[in-house]
């Protein structure tokens, strides 16, 4: 692709189609055009270039598969084909082979030595590609020479090249005159043998080639051309005044909010955590040594559940058993057997109440559901008496999802293709939904409780309105794949996100407006390949949905947004095995003060581990109030079952997360912005012994004070002069009597503890020697490692115990960093143990 040289909103691309396009673009805050305002068709292969000419109008350069072709666009004529060479010398007028940019303006020798200088980058990113930005853009008043910007994977990054200079002055040699925006001849001149050039005239500005002058101070002039005639239109000059305070000698510097805007209109919008971040936490909070678990429940099941108190674990024991799990008792299983939940059939599915965390419904294979109440405190003894059986299905059961708002309520989908709810508290069944003519993948109901979808393997998703009509109320187009399906509401229950399978069995999300199913998707992105279905969690508050499946070790994350693109992708997370499923707890094991929105357990082949997924934030003090919002009280039940089926509807209440002692964000004080990194010039300038000298003198100047001030004493009122100076004598001669003794006194002192140091030292300085060569570590190294100045154990302990801490393993420290820490610890205790046996003499010859 290539901007026209004449006309900044004029596109030329090329691609495999075989089709060059001419787009004449818009305003960047306004919508692009759909559709090309010129399309070319060679018909000479594939293109893989597209260059506008430098000095005229309308001619385009093509580069085919094996020749090069030439374009009038104001003709549309068929291209003419000519040599390499002549094209590369008519439209460049050299070879350019290297991927750096060339500025084409002569500059002087001392010029070129100080680009040379700063004309190396090195980028934190890979490069995907690099563009120069045209010389009417660059800030000269801030001696810019040259910008570019690169492309990575997910950004677009400015870099600018700067000449040290001082700023806020246009600098003549840096600034040649440059060339405008207006051709020097048309595309006939040229087919004729035209080779005018764009003219660089200091002064003109009214004749047919203007040049725009750099200076400020001069004034600026620019011109375009439309793609098929040369015609132009200057802009009006600017005078100095006008363009005072400007980043740019020729054009104002769009602010920072259109900037954002241009860049976010290009690269479209971006997630505010998409770099959250999932991390499995300390070890303390593991539950290790499961045994036997059945890693082949249905793909209808999420393999096993959880809730804020205990765990359900399905075992791969005859009598379809399950192990129910204390989240308050972690650690290690005992190798014995230990007590379980006995279904006498197998299980196909099973389900916590919301409401009840000791309630847990079961489905099996023999068409009946078992409602089981877990004691407080755990099992103590295998359970084989439910508290309730609902019977009603004919075939195996697929899948059984609770109420989200009614106490009691059950929903049921089976192989004999019926939905029923259940009232759980009676036993009874109380509704049948029909209309599935295949097996139903999954259910969902709304946030309000008020509609059911589900998602079938005929190829359907349909919306039920159980208390109006057994019967679908709408029906869409679902999955073209038959390999299994997930569906839940989002977006405030206004659209569906159901997750499944194209016909080449590649995994992808589809958005449906929940008022218009029947127009199917209205947006689709497809995720990777696994035969695995992608099991959805969908967080309201933040709008995030978290997917993964069965054996997979990597989990997506997106945010679901109303407007397009729809999927704002975020990090995701990976596991170092794979896991058999993830289940999410209440919103309320968050912890707000780490910045985590959600919270998960992870079953492995012999572990369940806790996985919290945080979004990184600096102000991490201050209650993050635009992460957090009200959430919603969703372990306590809005109405009960009955009150439902009889027509009312209700809703959760909702609460902050906002602990007492956290300040919102929103409301945090606004701190001066500091620069964190000094100009280049203050690097690049080359400082003599005298500068530096004399920087040294100024600055201990200052701190002494101005010497010329009267000090405070002179101010004072005391005796005459002559009494001043018999005082003066007297204190003089008493000064030297009492500074003689001391003197003679601190030598003898000095003298003393000379001998003694002398004698011990050579005992102790042997000791210290010897434990520095069996430890591998020195006294002063062992400081410098804990940071302590003096050798008192308490220093030494108290900073033993941070740097431990800090650099534990669990919160992203290093194992050998913590060795070093032990290490420096032991070797100053040996240290104040040769000096405490050293004391020890000296204190008895004392």
């Amino acid at each position: 692709m290539d901007f026209s040289p004449f006309d900044e909103s004029l596109l030329a691309t090329c691609s495999g189609d075989e089709t060059v396009k001419l787009w004449r673009l818009c305003d960047p805050e306004l919508q692009q055009p759909s559709s090309p305002e010129l399309t070319l068709r060679p018909g000479h292969g594939r293109l893989e270039l597209v260059a506008f000419h430098p000095t005229s109008s309308g001619l385009l350069a093509v580069g085919a598969t094996k020749s090069p072709l030439l374009w009038d666009t104001s003709r549309q004529d068929a291209p003419l084909a000519g040599s390499y060479s002549l094209l590369v010398c008519y439209l460049f007028g050299q070879t350019v082979t290297a991927t750096p940019f060339y500025d084409l303006i002569p500059l002087s020798s001392s010029l070129s030595l100080t680009l040379s200088l700063v004309s190396h980058c090195l980028a934190d990113t890979s490069t995907r590609g690099v563009a120069m930005v045209p010389k009417l853009a660059l800030d000269v008043m801030s001696c810019e020479v040259m910008r570019v910007l690169q492309l990575t994977d997910s950004c677009i990054v400015p870099i600018s090249y700067q000449v040290p200079r001082k700023v806020c002055e246009f600098h003549d040699d840096l600034y040649p005159d440059t060339v405008g925006t207006t051709p020097a001849m048309s595309a006939d001149e040229w087919w004729q043998g035209g080779n005018k050039q764009v003219k660089k005239n200091l002064h003109s500005t009214t004749n047919s080639h203007p040049t725009v002058l750099q200076d400020p101070a001069r004034g600026c002039s620019t011109s375009s051309s439309p793609l098929s005639t040369p015609s132009s239109s200057a802009a009006p000059s600017r005078s100095p005044s006008s363009t005072s305070g400007l980043s740019s000698g020729f054009l104002p510097s769009p602010s920072p909010s259109q900037s954002a805007k241009a860049i976010q209109n290009l690269l479209g919008p971006t997630s505010k955590f998409r770099h959250i971040q999932g991390a499995v936490m300390h070890r303390d909070t593991h539950i290790t040594n499961l045994r036997g678990l059945n890693l082949t429940t249905p793909g209808e099941s999420d393999g096993f559940c959880a809730n804020s108190q205990r765990v359900a674990v399905p075992l791969a024991i005859s009598g379809g058993q399950i192990a129910i799990l204390e989240r308050s008792q972690p650690g290690r299983l005992p190798d014995t057997s230990m007590p379980t939940i006995q279904n006498s059939v197998n299980v196909v599915d099973f389900s916590w109440d919301p409401f009840d965390t000791h309630q847990l419904a079961v489905a099996g294979d023999d068409a009946k559901i078992r409602v089981w109440q877990v004691p407080e405190g755990g099992l103590t003894e295998t359970l084989t008496e439910p508290e309730v059986i609902l019977q009603g299905h004919t075939e195996k059961i697929y899948s059984i999802k609770y109420h989200p708002l009614a106490s009691g309520l059950l929903v049921s989908s089976s192989y004999d293709l019926t939905v029923r709810l259940w009232d759980v508290d009676s036993g009874e069944e109380v509704k049948i939904l029909s209309g599935h003519q295949d097996q139903i993948f999954g259910m969902a109901w709304s946030p309000d409780g008020k509609l059911l979808a589900t998602v079938c393997k005929d190829g359907k998703v349909r919306i039920y309105d159980p208390r109006k009509s057994a019967e679908p109320v709408q029906e869409g187009p679902g999955p073209e794949g038959h390999r299994g399906a997930r569906v839940v509401w989002v977006c405030e229950g206004k659209y569906l996100l159901v997750s499944g399978f194209d016909s080449r069995s590649e995994r992808g999300l589809y958005l449906y407006a929940a008022d218009s199913l029947s127009t199917g998707a209205i947006d689709t992105a497809m995720v990777d390949v696994s035969p695995s279905t992608l099991i959805p969690f969908y967080d309201p508050d933040t709008s995030v949905v978290i997917l993964t499946g069965k054996g997979d070790t990597r989990v997506h994350i997106y945010e679901v947004v109303t407007e397009a693109p729809h999927f704002m992708p975020c990090s995701s997370f990976n596991s170092p095995e794979p896991h058999k499923g993830l289940a999410f707890l209440p919103k309320t094991e968050c912890s707000v003060r780490d910045v985590e929105i959600a919270v998960g357990l992870m079953l492995t082949k012999t572990t369940i581990e806790p996985v919290a997924f945080r979004v990184p934030r600096v102000k991490k003090e201050f209650f993050q109030d635009d992460v957090y919002t009200d959430t919603a009280v969703c372990w306590e039940p809005a109405l009960t079952a009955s009150a439902w089926l009889s027509g009312m509807n209700g809703h959760h209440k909702k609460i902050s997360l906002k602990p007492k002692d956290m300040t919102p964000v929103s409301e945090a004080p606004k701190e001066a912005p500091v620069r964190k990194y000094l100009p280049s010039s203050v690097y690049l300038e080359e400082k003599t012994d005298e500068q530096k000298k004399e920087e040294l003198l100024t600055a201990m100047v200052a701190k002494l004070g101005n010497m010329d001030d009267p000090l405070p004493q002179e101010s004072f009122e005391g005796v005459d002069e002559d009494e001043w100076a018999k005082y003066l004598a007297q204190i003089i001669v008493m000064g030297a009597q009492v500074v003689g003794r001391a003197f003679a006194r601190a030598l003898q002192q000095e003298y003393a503890a000379s001998q003694a140091a002398a004698k011990a030292r050579g005992s102790s300085a042997q000791h210290s020697a010897a434990a520095s060569s069996i430890t591998g570590m020195t006294v002063q190294e062992a400081q410098q490692i804990l940071n302590i100045s003096t050798l008192t154990p308490e220093e030494i302990q108290k900073n033993y115990e941070h740097l431990f801490k800090v650099n534990d393993k669990s919160v992203g420290g290093s194992f050998y960093i913590q060795s070093k820490v032990v290490r420096a610890k032991e070797r100053l205790e040996e240290e104040l143990n040769i000096q405490t046996q050293q004391e020890k003499p000296q204190k008895t010859e004392t």
